[in-house]
Formats: structure tokens, sequence, C-alpha cells
């Protein structure tokens, strides 16, 4: 018997006419086979019975309980019961209870948890924490979003992770190697005490009271313009153009979305209160509040964060960001990179005034490799390059022009320039920097493998190394961050028991969840636990745990020697689907000759040559399809809108949900495009970057599902451009999505039925 607290919510919530389809469905059958519309009946037909699990809506599901591990349990259950060997006598009790009349909410919701909890055998294996690395979300997965920041805010959240702070040595660490900083400072605070008008006296003379916004930035300006002068005379001050910005009321120019700066260092001399500045020249950003209070992870932190992925989005060479927040009168300098955020001690301005003279003089000063940016990408008579040791000779290349540059803070941040050999502008080159996980395994040996192996359609490698600043490999943990022990900071246990991949991972372990709508079913040892083994495997991920290894990201440069553009720039729809049918054909031989799952297909990841030859890049993510233990990364990330329904789900990752990777690909650039490369926003699908992993399964699940559905759906949304090819994502949805659900058993032959679709398709195109 339930109990009444679950009674209550389920009174409150009440199913009403969530199963009039399934009626409706039943009535049909029956009629179709002339027979009595009774209970009865059900033993006479071979019913659908899996309506029932997309027939409840899913803000209901939220309400009874559990919330998406119940939603992701009943989409399961309903790709069950389409399987061959689903036995329905299984859910007869739950379909008899959905079709009496009048409908009994309580022993209905009952039922559901009975047949999830022991009628769900799984159509493939789900990954466990051995075999798969389980997927983080992160902003730079995005696919052609606004960026408002009811969207972006809780991904870059969930993407920093814990930010710790409090770190006594970050001063050091960050301002220490800065030549005469310390003696410099002494002295501009020591003039500060002078004089029978001192600028500091038991605090900064002029602080305003209240710290309100616009009389703090005003004050800050004319403090930090005031350091500047009297430091010009000083006989080592570096020659650097930098000014504070102080622009609160007005966005700065780069951004996706409009986003403005409350103040910061910019690199123009000239800058004052009102100049325009692109993100492109802020060295240094900057949060004000008033409330000292704010100084935490849902406000000014989160400011500073936002504000820090917008410079690394602008900034093409930068490999950190360092800011600030002041909080009334409390100051915390904050360092920004490839793992996320770490932050100084707070101190009071007004208490330690020769601290917050270093700190900004130590802006004003630092060297541009101390500000975080790179120094091994070079400028020399107004041209950028690397140089690279490649078969005992040292090679420059010329950088041209910026290809691709992530928007995020943590995670690959993957950024690709066309490049040329320096004297020979027709040897063309793909550079592309990205932060890898260590303990993956290199994309580079993976080109270089897969060029060895003859796979066509595969970008061809040239060269990979790891970047190495100050005679060093260039890592987070130890070259970044120097070194700073982050297990020092107070909130370290804390955050770490508390951020996990895992809690938007896809598979990931179900401890701890919240209790089911059917708590009564289970023992109080049960609450919480996965379904029972012999239906379906899950394991807690390697990320859920506090791990004894400190997470770290090395700085890796491959060079490709095949040049492309993104296939949604594709000249035509012809050149489209023919150079998409190639990119199958590569993922193919991928698998077939060095034996590679490629694992992120994406608009960015299918390239189109001068000659509109299709080609896959990017094996950040692949790995050896044999593999049977996870690479011991802490996380992967991919484009979400592109990922297949039983990969968001956390099955293990096969080759057929990258084919279905290759439909969601088309789908969504026949939305998303007027014509070759002009983009727009649809609000409806904009959702599929933001919701998470199992209620976007759902989604998809939804849109193909039924051909009249899948039909309405890409005839309203559809582009004139590329409404011709709706017949032909028809025909593709047909072979991708057997019998109108995911597929249930690997088909090599996949890939020549959607390669003879897309290249009849070319032909067919006049």
């Amino acid at each position: 018997m339930a109990d009444q607290s679950r009674l209550k919510i389920i009174s409150d919530n009440p199913i009403g006419n969530g199963l009039d389809a399934l009626r409706t469905s039943f009535q049909t059958v029956c009629a179709d086979k002339e027979i009595p519309c009774t209970l009865d009946a059900l033993g006479q037909l071979d019913f659908e019975g899996g309506m029932i699990t997309t027939a409840i809506p899913h803000t209901l599901l939220t309400d009874i309980g559990s919330g998406k591990d119940l939603y992701g349990d009943l989409l399961r259950l309903n790709s069950a019961v389409h399987s061959d060997d689903f036995n329905l006598d299984r859910i007869k009790p739950l379909l008899k209870a959905a079709l009496a009349d009048p409908p009994n909410d309580a022993l209905i919701w009952d039922l559901v948890y009975d047949a999830v909890t022991e009628s769900t055998p799984p159509l493939r294996p789900i990954a466990s924490a051995l075999q798969q690395t389980p997927w983080l979300r992160n902003t730079g997965s995005f696919a052609n979003s606004s960026e408002y920041r009811i969207y972006v805010d809780n991904v870059l959240k969930e993407e920093l992770g814990p930010m710790y702070v409090d770190l006594r040595d970050f001063h050091k660490t960050y301002f220490g190697s800065v030549p005469n900083l310390e003696t410099a400072s002494k002295t501009f605070f020591e003039h500060c005490l002078e004089g029978s008008n001192p600028l500091f006296n038991n605090g900064w003379t002029g602080w305003p009271e209240g710290a309100k916004q616009d009389d703090v930035l005003s004050w800050f300006a004319d403090f930090t313009e005031k350091l500047a002068e009297f430091t010009k005379s000083y006989d080592s001050a570096p020659e650097r153009k930098r000014r504070p910005l102080a622009k609160p009321n007005e966005s700065i120019t780069g951004s996706v979305a409009q986003r403005k700066i409350d103040v910061g260092f910019v690199d123009d001399p000239k800058a004052g209160k009102n100049s325009r500045c692109h993100w492109s020249q802020i060295l240094v950003p900057g949060e004000l509040k008033s409330n000292p209070s704010t100084d935490i992870p849902s406000k000014a932190r989160l400011d500073i964060g936002r504000y820090a992925r917008e410079v690394f989005a602008a900034q093409d060479t930068r490999r950190f960001v360092l800011g600030f927040t002041l909080c009334g009168s409390l100051m915390r300098i904050w360092e920004f990179d490839r793992l996320g955020g770490v932050a100084s001690d707070q101190f009071d301005i007004n208490k330690d005034g020769l601290r917050f003279v270093s700190t900004i003089l130590g802006f004003l000063w630092m060297s541009d490799e101390e500000l975080g940016f790179d120094p091994t990408i070079m400028t020399a008579q107004g041209q950028r390059f690397i140089e690279i040791e490649r078969e005992g000779a040292t090679e420059r290349l010329v950088l041209d022009r910026l290809m691709k540059r992530t928007r995020c803070i943590a995670g690959r941040a993957t950024t690709c320039w066309k490049a040329h050999r320096e004297g020979d502008q027709d040897a063309v080159f793909v550079v592309k920097d990205s932060w890898q996980y260590p303990e993956r395994d290199e994309e580079g040996c993976l080109l270089r493998e897969a060029t060895d192996q003859g796979a066509l359609h595969v970008a061809r490698y040239y060269h990979h190394e790891t970047v190495r600043v100050r005679d060093a490999d260039d890592d987070v943990e130890n070259n970044v961050r120097k070194g700073l022990d982050v297990t020092k900071a107070p909130n370290y246990q804390e955050d770490r028991s508390r951020f996990s991949p895992s809690t938007s991972t896809a598979g990931a372990s179900r401890a701890g969840q919240s209790r089911s709508i059917a708590s009564t079913k289970r023992s109080s040892d049960q609450t919480g636990a996965p379904l029972p083994p012999s239906k379906r495997h899950h394991s807690a991920s390697p990320t859920k745990a506090a791990s004894a290894v400190l997470p770290n990201r090395v700085h890796r440069r491959v060079i490709l020697s095949d040049y492309g553009i993104p296939i949604y720039e594709a000249s035509s729809r012809k050149v489209l689907l023919a150079a998409m049918a190639d990119c199958i054909e590569g993922h193919e031989l991928l698998r077939r000759k060095a034996g590679l799952l490629h694992r992120d297909i994406s608009i960015g990841n299918l390239m189109v040559s001068k000659d509109n030859r299709g080609f896959l890049i990017d094996l950040d993510l692949a790995i050896k399809e044999q593999r049977v233990s996870a690479s011991g990364a802490k996380g992967k990330t991919g484009t979400r809108a592109f990922m297949a329904i039983g990969t968001l789900l956390g099955e293990q990752h096969s080759f057929m949900h990258d084919l279905e990777s290759f439909f969601w690909v088309l789908f969504w650039i026949c939305i998303h495009y007027d014509s070759p490369g002009e983009g727009r926003v649809i609000p409806r699908f904009e959702k599929w970057n933001y919701v998470d992993t199992e209620e976007l399964a759902g989604m998809k699940l939804g849109v193909v599902a039924k051909e009249s559905i899948f039909m309405k759906t890409i005839t309203d949304n559809f582009t004139p451009y590329y409404a011709p090819l709706i017949p032909l994502l028809n025909r593709l949805r047909k072979v991708v999505f057997p019998k109108d659900k995911p597929w249930e058993q690997e088909d090599e032959k996949l890939y020549a039925r959607m390669r003879d679709i897309l290249r009849q398709g070319a032909e067919d195109m006049k």
C-alpha cells in the first residue's frame, strides 16, 4: 500500500488524459482485428505496449518523484518492449490498469515501478566504469545557441566544477616572478601614507561608503591611474600599454550574447571610462559587488567565470586567464584554466593596502606570458608563427587565420589555425591545439596510425608534439598552476565529494538518488539501488568518488596536411550529401584499417576539401574499438545535439551510435542553416544543448519514433534551402531507426545503406 505522502503527490498530479493516446490505439487495434474492445482482448493482440512509456508526460514524472531516473527507465522500457525477445506478459498488468475505466492512478504508478525494476532487459549493454569514460557537459558543446545566461549558467557551473579558493600561495605563484614588483609596491604604498592628507589612512581615502558600484568604479579607475602615473617614473618599470576599463552598463563586443563587464584591464593605452572595447582586448576581467556576502559560487564567482570564458573565446593564444572579484572591500584574485578555476584567499583592501597595490601593479606590469598568453606562438613582421622540430630539422609554420576556437573554460578547448610552411604558400596545413587528459591516447599517435594504414577520408597526419613552455611540457598542474597545491584549499574535500561528472552523465551510478515513487516496494537497503543486475548493468563512475590522483590536462599540438571547411559550409546541397557519404566511408575505414572508433561525430568534425571531398577530423575522443577498460581520464565531452539516443542513455558506444550521429548532423544542418554557413537559432532545438541527457534522449525519440510526427517536424522546421532534402531525410530515418525505433543489433551493412541514400540524393540534386 502506498504511503500517505506518495498518495498526496499522485492526487495532486493526476495522469488525467495522459493515457488517451494509448486507449485510442488499443481501440483502433481491436477494431482492425474485429474483436470486442475489452481488457480480455490483451491476450489476443500483438499490442504496442511500449506506448505507455511515452504517453505519461515528463513533467508528471518529475513531480511524482525520482524525475530523470524514472524517465530514463521508461525510455529503456520503451525500447525493450519493441525488442523481438520481449515477453509482453510482463507488462500486461500495467496495460490493464492503464486501460481500465476509471483508471486508478496509484495502481498505475505501482505497476510502472514494477515494470522498470523487473521487466526491462537492455537491448544493448549499459557502459560500465571499466568500459567507457563518462560524458561531461561543458559550454563548448553548444550548437547554434543564443547563449543567453538563463541557458548557459547552469552548464558553466557544471563545467567549472569545484573552484578551490583561499589558496594562500596564490599571490606568490602568479605575482612572485614580476620583476621589482615588491619593491615598487612598497615605494608607492609608503607614498600613500605621507602628507597631511594621506591617500591611505586606516583605509583608502575616498573609498565610497556603501561600496555602490558606480562610485567604486570611479574610485578604482582613479586609483589605478594614479598608480600607473607614479610608476612611469620608476626606473625598472616595463613598457606596458595597459589601462583600467570600467563599463558596467555597456556590452563588450565580440561575444555571442550580449555580455557586460564591470571593470578590467585592457591593452589600449588610450582606454577611458567611455571607451568601446572588444573582448580580445580584455587582459584581466574584474567583477564588483557592493555586498561582501556575494563572494559565493552563484554570484561573483560565476560572474567572473563568465567573463573568463569570453576572454578565452576571443583570444586564441590564451592558456589561462587571471581576474579578480571585489565584493565590498573584500578582494579575491582568480585564475581560470582548462581544469576550471582557483582563487587566492580573500583580503580587505582597506586593511591590507600594500597587497592591493601589489595586485593592481602586478596586473599592469606582468608580461604577456605571465598573463597567460602562449609564448610558443610568436610574432615577427606582422605574422604569427610556430616552430616545430620534424625529422631532425626546424620548420616554421605561419598561422594564416583562426579556423576554430572552442568557447569554453574547462575542457579540451580545441583551437585550429590554417597555416602554411614559411616560404611555400602551397604547403597548407591545419595546426590544432587542445588540452588533453594525460591518460588518454594521444590524438597525434592515432592519426599517424590511421594515415599509415591508408584510412581514406580521414585527415592525414603530418606532425604532433606536446607543447613546451619554460623548458617543460605544458600542462595545467605543473606549468600553468606552477605546482599550486589545491589540496590545501579549505573547500577541497567538501567539493571533491560534491562535484562529480557522473551527476550529469548517462549510465552513472544511481547511489543516493531520490526515493522512487513506489518506495514502499523496496526494503530500506534497496532504496536508490539500480535495477536488478540480471536486467541492467550500471556501475559507479570512476569520477564519483574522490580520486587520489588530481586531474591534469596536457597542452598538445597536432598538425594535419588536409585543410577544409566545415560540412555545413558546403557550397551546395549536392556537395553536402556527397561529402557526408565520404565521411561515413572514412568512419568505416578508420575502424577496419586502424581499429579506431571515432565517437565524436558533429558538424564541426565533418569537413569538405577544396575539391569537395569529405573527410573526418578530430580523434580526440577516438578509442581502439576493442578496448575493454576506460582510459582513466576524468571524463569526455561531445556535442550533445548530435549524440545518439543510446549514447545519451549510457549504452556502451558502438559504431552504430556514430552512424546515428551522422543522421542527427544532417537533420540539424537542414534546420539551422538557411544557406551554406548561414546559421540561425531555433528555440525548440536550442534546448537540446541544455537539458539533461535522459530528457534529450526522450526528445530525440519523440522526433523519430513515428513517421507522421517526423515528417511534420522536418516540414515545419527545415529551411527553404534544405526543404528539397525532406524525402531523403525520411529515407535515412527508416534505415537508421528500423521499425521506428533505435537499433537492436549491430549491422555493418548500415554503412552502405546510408552512403547509397546520400550519394543517390547527391546525383538527384540539379
